[in-house]
């Protein structure tokens, strides 16, 4: 009667498990994605002005805002998302630039370029968690560099911020608004040096910017694995092995006391022999990956490889996977591969080639938890001696 409790208990997991994972799914974690995901390319086009401390003190009519020192910029940039909420990106811009530092002129041209490396901070994904339908993000961004100016011939090293806000108009493509400053160590854009004056001692490039962005590869991110259910699924099939082992036990003394009561040898009978089935066991797997998420989990198989061993009993190795991602055909052979190499893995652990049977299940969503879904499901389906 526990045997067959233990065995109703187990399949009834499918059904039991969206209703716990539904009201437990965290917004604010998700999976980190593989190294391809979540890349993106973006350009520019804007306005920028040279500002430095030989200007203070001359009135606001040296302002950057003034249209006499407006001139036009470019940008390109690309980067990747390592969370919805942290970023990389590297960005080039340039191209012209003005500098103001008399009265008698209005400016001095000044062509260069400049290589930021900057680490941006999605606030809205960080604080209203992760939506990949969400229109507008707010990011923060700030970084270093390096610049040349082509004019003079001088290159200097800098440090940067800014606010990029961006505009989702499709899956891939979203358009964008920033404003930007960077601050150099030394005379880059040509002007006079301007001692004592503090901050504004060094020459400081404001920017403003319109430009689209693309993304590349995987455009969204996975919920996170409810690390909890996992736990608890996994406390189920030690539970239910615990249990068998109870019972092999209590066989055993009966063994014993039968042997003690003949004095003879007793053998257990063949259906003695089947009674401590080990409980399937289960492999997850990562997106569109046929390694084990964690070969760890493999540890899992050994008892049902033990007793297949042993008894020249007949396996079942049945492969899954997402049908959330990816296409049927996708699937169905991303299952093969997953089944197959758990059959591996099961034949070096003493089981009979000939004695594992693979299937591939394709794609699934038994799970609300897409992870349980990327599985590979082992167990005994034939107990009795093979002929």
């Amino acid at each position: 009667m526990k045997q067959l409790f233990i065995s109703l208990l187990f399949a009834c997991l499918p059904a039991v498990a969206p209703a716990q994972d539904e009201g437990m799914t965290d917004r604010h974690s998700v999976a980190t994605n593989t190294f391809w995901s979540n890349w993106f390319v973006s350009g520019g086009v804007g306005w920028g002005a040279w500002y430095g401390g030989v200007e203070d003190g001359r009135g606001w009519s040296k302002s950057p805002l003034r249209g006499f020192r407006s001139v036009p910029g470019l940008s390109l940039a690309l980067g990747k998302w390592f969370t919805p909420g942290l970023g990389l990106r590297t960005r080039l811009s340039g191209v012209w630039g003005k500098a103001v530092w008399s009265d008698a002129g209005a400016g001095n041209g000044n062509k260069y370029w400049m290589l930021n490396e900057q680490v941006m901070f999605n606030l809205t994904d960080m604080l209203c968690g992760y939506e990949p339908g969400r229109l507008w993000h707010f990011i923060p961004f700030i970084g270093a560099g390096v610049a040349r100016s082509c004019t003079y011939n001088r290159y200097s090293a800098g440090l940067g911020a800014g606010i990029l806000n961006e505009f989702r108009v499709s899956r891939r493509l979203a358009v964008s608004f920033e404003v930007g400053w960077n601050r150099f160590e030394n005379d880059l854009a040509g002007m006079p040096a301007a001692a004592g004056r503090g901050f504004m001692d060094h020459q400081n490039q404001f920017y403003a910017e319109a430009g689209i962005t693309f993304r590349l590869g995987r455009k969204t991110w996975e919920a996170a694995a409810d690390v909890s259910a996992i736990s608890e699924m996994t406390q189920t099939e030690l539970d239910a092995l615990n249990a068998m082992l109870a019972d092999e036990r209590a066989d055993n003394e009966r063994l014993r006391s039968l042997h003690a009561d003949a004095g003879g040898d007793v053998r257990p009978t063949d259906s003695q022999a089947s009674v401590c089935i080990p409980a399937p066991a289960a492999v997850f797997f990562n997106v569109g990956e046929a390694e084990p998420a964690d070969r760890r989990g493999l540890v899992n198989v050994e008892p049902v490889a033990r007793y297949a061993a042993a008894r020249n009993a007949t396996v079942l190795v049945a492969g899954y996977a997402d049908s959330a991602t990816g296409s049927p055909e996708r699937n169905r052979e991303l299952s093969r591969q997953r089944a197959e190499k758990v059959a591996a893995v099961l034949a070096d652990m003493g089981v009979k080639p000939e004695n594992i049977r693979v299937e591939a299940r394709g794609g699934v969503d038994t799970y609300a938890e897409a992870s349980f879904n990327r599985r590979v499901i082992v167990e005994i389906v034939s107990s009795e001696p093979q002929r």
